[in-house]
């Protein structure tokens, strides 16, 4: 029976170590992986999730985060729109505000010149409607309206004049201020009366500092075409405009 025939050449233990080192590393590696695989699955069964169901959700997310922020652009564009609306509605409301200030405005002119129509609606010959006062600042300035009317039949030219003055208290006592020296719209002591209908004595004035108002006195007088004198003593009333009467 014939020997196998041995190699002459034994090969050396240093030889072999590459073979052994991938050998090793490759173990380590499909035992990484297998670790892995087992910490991800125990992961996902404490979690009731599969790694499929896991994979699925992260494909599905961006587009869920895609539609997430077209829906906050779309929030974004819809309050945008809101706020402008409320805005809008706050500038229609004051227009409808100062709209029926204006039309009870109108009402009380259109009583006012149909009064003047229908002489019998008001009182005869010389008259003095009650002053108008609007406050234009705090410090104590307000512009005033007086309006003078004729009521006759057949409204002649009227000629003559008025004075007024500002009653009150200055420290506990009653004092008086001549309209006149309270406004520079007046330029003499007397205002000249000149109508047929009506004359409106419109202007500013400014109290005395500290001076609390009570009321205006107010001397009406005609020459022609009749003589005639009106004295009307008024309280002090202010409003936020003057009714819509012209001069």
């Amino acid at each position: 029976m014939a020997r196998a025939l041995k190699s002459p050449y034994k090969r050396h233990p240093l030889q072999r170590w590459p073979y052994q080192l991938a050998f090793a590393l490759l173990l380590l590696a499909l035992g990484a992986w297998a670790g892995f695989r087992f910490g991800q699955t125990a992961a996902y069964g404490d979690q009731g999730l599969d790694p499929a169901t896991y994979r699925s959700m992260q494909q599905e997310l961006p587009g869920l985060q895609q539609r997430f922020d077209d829906l906050q652009a779309e929030l974004e564009v819809v309050q945008t729109r809101y706020a402008v609306d409320r805005e809008a509605l706050q500038i229609v409301r004051g227009e409808i505000a100062e709209q029926k200030e204006q039309i009870a405005s109108l009402e009380e002119g259109i009583r006012f010149y149909r009064g003047l129509m229908s002489p019998e609606d008001i009182a005869q010959g010389l008259s003095v409607r009650t002053p108008e006062l609007v406050a234009r600042d705090p410090t104590g300035t307000y512009a005033f309206r007086i309006v003078v009317l004729q009521g006759a039949r057949k409204h002649e030219l009227l000629k003559g004049e008025l004075q007024a003055e500002v009653f009150g208290q200055l420290n506990g006592e009653a004092q008086s201020h001549p309209l006149a020296a309270l406004s520079g719209d007046i330029e003499n002591g007397a205002i000249t009366l000149r109508f047929r209908y009506f004359q409106a004595i419109e202007g500013e004035l400014a109290l005395p500092e500290g001076f609390e108002p009570h009321g205006i006195n107010v001397v009406a007088s005609s020459s022609s075409p009749r003589k005639s004198e009106v004295r009307e003593r008024f309280a002090w009333q202010v409003q936020e405009r003057f009714t819509h009467v012209g001069k």
